[in-house]
């Protein structure tokens, strides 16, 4: 009796924390952006998972660096980037039109104008499902690290994470106005602009499901076109598909990398110097990790620490 009065202790300690965790997310979540059951969703899933089986809770553990990405992603709408920096438009539109313009009979036009002048079926059709790609992919591979290879899943998450901190800085410092917002508004500036699916919309209509159309009206923020995420992610995913041996995964996970770049601009939802900002995020953000996990100092000893929870 005496070696159980510990274990209830800390279980009740637990329990204590987790649920002050879950009440506190749910305020401040009411406060910043509204009440939403999509939080409820959330808490239970997390609590179902943590105290389910010791598996699922080593699991629900290290997934938590995607859970909190997710919930500073959506606070990000209680603070919109372009009430703390003006909104570049223009200048990012003629930088592109200057590096990338493609002459046609009426003028130079820069690559999202011309695929949305010549887009086909076909295109339309891959666009779309390279672009469901998007956070699906990451997610799938990071649990497939989880039951294969942990060390190489903590990477993978907290590189995710960082680069992801790492662009949402930089849509702070330097809010930027997406290809369809030009072609809807011009260079004129309007808060609170709606999310749009621009050319993913051909999408939507060839499959009869307002599929993008559901998830770009969650959007956070329509001027945080760079760098593009979208971009970053499959870099992410190729590099430790690489790093863990997977080269049949590689290969496939290079063509995807590949089909979100094409479709970003095909789509008009990001120009090539997005594309290329986000590769360039993606590349930093890894390096940074890589880095600090091999050296000395608190980061390794935060990744360790961390590790040795979920193992």
């Amino acid at each position: 009796m005496l070696n159980s009065a510990p274990a209830v202790s800390l279980a009740s300690r637990t329990v204590l924390v987790t649920t002050l965790i879950s009440i506190v997310y749910l305020l401040l979540s009411v406060w910043l952006v509204g009440f939403k059951t999509d939080q409820l969703v959330l808490i239970a899933i997390f609590n179902g998972l943590y105290y389910a089986s010791p598996i699922t809770r080593k699991f629900i553990t290290g997934f938590s660096i995607f859970i909190v990405y997710w919930i500073i992603f959506d606070y990000m709408k209680a603070f919109p980037n372009y009430t703390f920096r003006p909104v570049h438009i223009g200048e990012l539109y003629h930088a592109e039109k200057l590096l990338f313009g493609i002459h046609t009979a009426t003028g130079v036009v820069t690559p999202n104008e011309y695929l949305r002048q010549h887009h086909f079926t076909a295109g339309d059709w891959l666009s779309g499902l390279f672009y469901l790609c998007w956070v699906p992919v990451p997610l799938l591979f990071a649990a497939y690290l989880f039951f294969r290879n942990r060390p190489l899943f903590l990477r993978f998450a907290i590189a995710f994470f960082v680069v992801n901190m790492i662009g949402f800085v930089v849509y702070y410092i330097y809010p930027a106005a997406p290809p369809w917002y030009v072609q809807e508004h011009q260079f004129n500036f309007i808060a609170g602009t709606p999310g749009n699916t621009a050319g993913l919309k051909r999408f939507d209509e060839l499959v009869g499901i307002p599929v993008f159309q559901s998830l770009y009206a969650k959007g956070s923020n329509v001027f945080a076109a760079m760098p593009s995420l979208h971009s970053a992610y499959p870099v992410i995913v190729l590099f430790y598909s690489i790093k863990g041996g997977y080269r049949y995964a590689s290969v496939l996970f290079a063509g995807i990398a590949a089909g979100i770049w094409c479709s970003a601009v095909y789509t008009s939802h990001h120009y090539v110097l997005d594309v290329e900002a986000g590769i360039c995020c993606a590349l930093t953000g890894i390096w940074l990790v890589q880095r600090g996990v091999s050296g000395p100092g608190w980061f390794s000893r935060f990744f360790d620490s961390y590790l040795s929870k979920i193992i």
